[in-house]
């Protein structure tokens, strides 16, 4: 499904890890988690992070540990002591505490789980196994879509990006299942041993299903075979960047003019749905693809991919030699993790993921300060108020454009901490009879409730967010930021700690979402959301002369031996991290005119904490796996150049810790955009 673009500030953390005796973080600075033997000029990350990098061992069951997952795991035990409390607890059925309480001990009775084994699929198996025609398989097609499963493409009830009050069906490419095309095509030596492993990986799932070895084998080589005819027909992740890219607006004829061997109208109806009008169908060479194989590809190989696909998505709520065999490749192989999370982690982020709204609530309710919300409103607008002189006192920007700019600016939207508005979860079934089934009862609710927006204006007070979560995002088609309350606490937003601090970490935060709105994707939307060039051409080409720099800088920063970053894929977030805290330095001065200059805290002058404040907050390490994961796939950097590579092109910086050129920290050709 094309998905609403949510430019987020980093990768959601809801990822718990390690123990609270090791996290508590409640001094503004740690300056005994600092390197003084390295000089700031030389390498600030290693300067403000460095013992703590020396010293942190990333826990056996994550792929990442850093200042996200600290907070995540915080969260989590709040999570959990609500979970623990609302499964023994005597509710009233259909109420949220039942919900959740339910759901979350289904998961946790894992002999239940063990002596269902694949029970809970069958029907969708047999069904499966009964294809005989192509129209068969476009009707399981169909099913397999109305019960969470992803097959061939995704669809879905999404935003009209050129109408952004409008909800219209979205189609777009899918239906493989390693991260991205590149992980298909690719030559280099990793990529290869990536691909073996997985062909092993699914052999090995085909044999839990019982399969002999020879056929688990050939079934895995023809899911290979399929899943890379898909990824060779699909864009790229630096391509799907481009908004253009992602829309193409038909009706049903255009549909069925691009896929003349697939039944749209009878497709929707199994779905439940009327047949669209307004149907967004983005990559043509996808469908055309999709199509071809509808065409050529034997029932019986669509019988194999099928079952694939149904085994991989479910995986994780089924019997324990399941769940083993999918960590050994997505977990130990694709992320470096040793060891699986404990069981309680596992089920606190599936009733999250499922339920997060009647979760959500009650972590709100006992974790979340009111008085957060003021201040956080405060900030905001001290860094609005930055954004606007900003834009004003552009020497490339044209008054034209800049008027467009202040325009969107102006209508910017805000979301602090939890929804004002719940939907609710009328409707859906939650009980203690089955894991797998609860959580199939929950994807068939969601996607019903998808579709029941279509034709209706589009609600932009939902949030995408649930509010434990650690992260910040900016939505071009709402413009509008959002901070749920999991970000709203130490290091990133600490009611103990000075301004300095603060403006540097959470308002270099609310900077970088800010100015998500004018990065590479968000400049692409006006003030109303709605995807549209509002730039001159003039000034639309010195901005992409700007966003070069910045592309050309992060492409040259080595990650491991032959591995760099991805500039393009990259982009936004780079743009999101330099403006966004130049923006927010800006306003930390503008919140000292009048005011006696602040003391030296620590031995640190008010700009050299604000900076810290920054530093400390990206603290971070990655298993090797990990990094090449992020890197291929992520649109964020990695932690160290989300600190050193913005810092270094800022005179802001230069001035605080008196760097000179020929520092690294000190670029020769520094970038500028806003």
């Amino acid at each position: 499904m094309i998905r609403t673009v949510l430019r987020s500030v980093g990768a959601a953390a809801v990822i718990a890890v390690s123990s609270l005796a090791a996290m508590s973080q409640v001094v503004a600075l740690d300056t005994a988690r600092m390197d003084r033997s390295v000089s700031p000029c030389g390498d600030f990350y290693q300067f403000v992070n460095g013992e703590w990098l020396r010293s942190t061992q990333i826990p056996a069951s994550e792929a990442r540990w850093g200042t996200f997952n600290i907070l995540a795991e915080n969260n989590n035990q709040i999570l959990k002591d609500v979970l623990e409390a609302a499964s023994t607890a005597r509710t009233r059925k259909g109420s949220d505490a039942q919900l959740i309480g339910d759901f979350y001990a289904t998961c946790m009775d894992e002999a239940a789980i063990e002596n269902a084994g694949t029970k809970p699929l069958d029907p969708i198996f047999r069904r499966i196994n009964s294809m005989r025609t192509k129209a068969d398989v476009q009707r399981v097609i169909a099913e397999l879509h109305n019960n969470g499963i992803p097959a061939v493409f995704g669809f879905g009830a999404g935003p009209d990006l050129k109408d952004s009050n409008a909800v219209i069906v979205n189609a777009g490419q899918g239906g493989i299942s390693l991260p991205n095309r590149e992980y298909y095509d690719k030559k280099d030596a990793k990529s290869i041993e990536t691909r073996r492993k997985f062909i092993e990986h699914m052999a090995n799932m085909f044999k839990l299903l019982g399969d002999d070895e020879a056929t688990a084998k050939a079934n895995a080589n023809t899911v290979m075979l399929m899943q890379t005819q898909l990824a060779a027909a699909s864009q790229t992740p630096i391509e799907l960047r481009n908004p253009d890219n992602r829309y193409n607006l038909v009706g049903l004829q255009g549909a069925q003019k691009t896929m003349p061997d697939f039944a749209w109208a009878a497709y929707m109806s199994a779905r439940g749905i009327a047949p669209a009008k307004n149907l967004n169908l983005p990559g043509a060479k996808f469908f055309e693809e999709a199509n071809a194989m509808m065409r050529d590809v034997p029932v019986s190989d669509w019988k194999t991919y099928f079952r694939w696909m149904t085994i991989n998505s479910a995986a994780p709520t089924l019997s324990k030699a399941f769940r083993d065999e999918n960590f050994e490749f997505f977990g130990r192989y694709l992320s470096g993790q040793q060891e699986q999370q404990p069981r309680w982690k596992t089920c606190v982020q599936a009733v999250n993921g499922n339920l997060g709204e009647a979760l959500g609530m009650e972590y709100a309710n006992r974790a979340f300060k009111p008085e957060a919300k003021a201040r956080m409103n405060e900030l905001i607008d001290n860094l609005m108020a930055a954004m606007k002189v900003r834009i004003d006192n552009l020497e490339w920007m044209s008054p034209a454009t800049k008027a467009e700019a202040q325009k969107k600016l102006s209508t910017f939207k805000r979301k602090i901490g939890y929804p004002d508005v719940l939907r609710g979860y009328k409707g859906l079934t939650i009980d203690r009879s089955s894991y797998a089934a609860n959580v199939q009862r929950s994807n068939k609710f969601q996607l019903r409730r998808n579709f029941d927006d279509l034709g209706k204006p589009r609600d932009k007070a939902r949030w995408g967010f649930t509010p434990p979560t650690v992260n910040a995002s900016y939505s071009p088609v709402n413009n509008e930021i959002t901070f749920p309350a999991g970000i709203l606490q130490p290091p990133f937003f600490n009611f103990d700690a000075d301004d300095a601090i603060n403006y540097g970490a959470i308002g270099g935060v609310i900077g970088h979402e800010i100015t998500h709105g004018l990065d590479d994707q968000g400049s692409r939307f006006d003030a109303e959301g709605n995807l549209k060039m509002w730039w001159t051409a003039e000034d639309r080409a010195k901005f992409e002369e700007r966003a070069a720099c910045v592309v050309k800088q992060w492409d040259n920063y080595e990650v491991q031996p032959g591995l760099f970053m991805q500039g393009k894929l990259a982009l936004g977030e780079n743009i999101g991290d330099f403006a966004g805290l130049s923006v927010a330095y800006d306003a930390y001065m503008r919140s000292l005119e009048g005011k006696p200059r602040p003391a030296d805290i620590d031995g640190f002058t008010p700009e050299q904490r604000f900076f810290l404040g920054w530093g400390q907050i990206w603290a971070g390490k990655y298993t090797p796996e990990a990094e090449r994961r992020q890197v291929q796939t992520g649109p964020h950097s990695l932690p160290k150049w989300r600190v050193n590579g913005p810092l270094s092109n800022m005179p802001q910086f230069r001035q605080a810790f008196g760097c000179k050129q020929g520092d690294a920290m000190v670029r020769d050709n520094a970038c500028s955009i806003w």
